[in-house]
């Protein structure tokens, strides 16, 4: 089977990582990058032609798939001319910057047929797919309540490093808050309603360093998550999954509790509690414990791989522009919370 020749737009942080990726697959090799800024072309170490433009690449070339890991300004333009070519993209969180510009491109996907995957990486971790077996599964009883952390200790150089960081659109929510959103959606159904608070206090800077928000999904359940970058805690699925190497790793800690009528399951130790079979439950009797066996693997490879096989038709996209869509309604609605202090709906 010939190697799929897939293109990387953008060359920052995450689009180094990607062509890195692609690099050390065997079912695809880089055709060629789009970077128009000199000083990221510098940094750039491969076989492959560099294009200042998405427009120059596809005048050049037709590749079998493109990697859109531009600006967050630039996804829906670029993933719109990937529709118009009829090439399969693949286009980094989040989909769009607001609901109606990923709507309009919802549309168009749907319309053309096209094939565009939004990358919530985390969606592809071996943890997760587990974790949405055994709350599937029924192991829990009914699905009472989640709670999910998602708190760490970014360092001073980090907003020295980028002012904007510093300001509104800067802060935990915009910038991190979608990945615990993806997952909770997947293990959870949709969110219908959220409320939320937000506070500046540990670093003074305009813009959030802590947030404190609820959820109700679509069963009823209800939820919390902690959010802060300013928590000197493992308390994060960063530090906790140990699925991306370059975070400190606390093995044995946990982000998530998934609890139900019937027992609860801790993410990512995977920590299983249930009554015994036949024992009524109740907080006078004991739990069994099992940790659940989970395979360990690099979600952003999975993520490629996963790519792959869409195009080739082999599989279908287990994160759509539809997802990536209601992952970005309810930052908005989030946002709309702390603004107006109400119980915000989810439209």
């Amino acid at each position: 089977m010939a190697a799929l020749e897939i293109a990387v737009v953008g060359a920052g942080l995450i689009g180094r990582r990607h062509i890195e990726l692609i690099g050390d697959a065997r079912d695809c090799r880089l055709s060629g990058v789009v970077e128009p800024s000199p000083e990221a072309r510098s940094k750039l170490a491969f076989d492959a032609p560099v294009f200042e433009t998405l427009d120059d690449l596809l005048g050049a070339q037709r590749p079998d798939g493109l990697i859109i890991a531009t600006p967050n300004a630039l996804h829906v333009p670029q993933a719109l001319a990937c529709v118009d070519a009829g090439i399969p993209a693949l286009i980094e969180k989040p989909v769009a910057v607001t609901v109606d510009e990923g709507r309009t491109l919802q549309s168009a996907d749907e319309a053309a047929g096209a094939m565009l995957l939004v990358g919530h990486h985390r969606l592809h971790s071996p943890i997760v797919a587990k974790a949405r077996k055994v709350v599937a599964s029924g192991a829990l009883g009914q699905v009472v309540t989640v709670n999910a952390n998602a708190m760490v200790m970014k360092p001073k150089a980090y907003f020295a490093a980028a002012d904007w960081r510093a300001k509104p659109g800067g802060g935990p929510i915009l910038i991190n808050l979608i990945h615990d959103i993806a997952t909770l959606r997947a293990l959870m159904g949709e969110i219908v309603t959220v409320q939320a608070m937000a506070s500046n206090a540990a670093r003074g800077f305009k813009v959030e360093d802590t947030v404190a928000i609820t959820l109700r999904f679509e069963t009823g359940a209800l939820g919390t998550i902690l959010l802060s970058d300013s928590a000197a805690t493992a308390q994060s699925w960063e530090l906790t999954s140990g699925e991306n190497p370059i975070y400190a790793h606390c093995p044995g800690e946990d982000s998530l509790t998934v609890v139900g009528t019937a027992g609860s399951l801790s993410i990512p130790t995977m920590r299983l509690r249930t009554y015994a079979t036949g024992v009524e439950p109740s907080w006078t009797e004991p739990f069994e414990t099992e940790i659940i066996a989970v395979e360990r693997a690099d979600p952003l490879v999975r993520q490629l791989e996963h790519f792959c096989a869409v195009i080739r038709g082999a599989a279908e996209p287990l994160v759509t522009v539809e997802d990536g869509v209601r992952n970005l309604a309810v930052i908005e609605a989030i946002l709309e919370a702390i603004r107006t202090g109400a119980v915000t709906a989810l439209t």
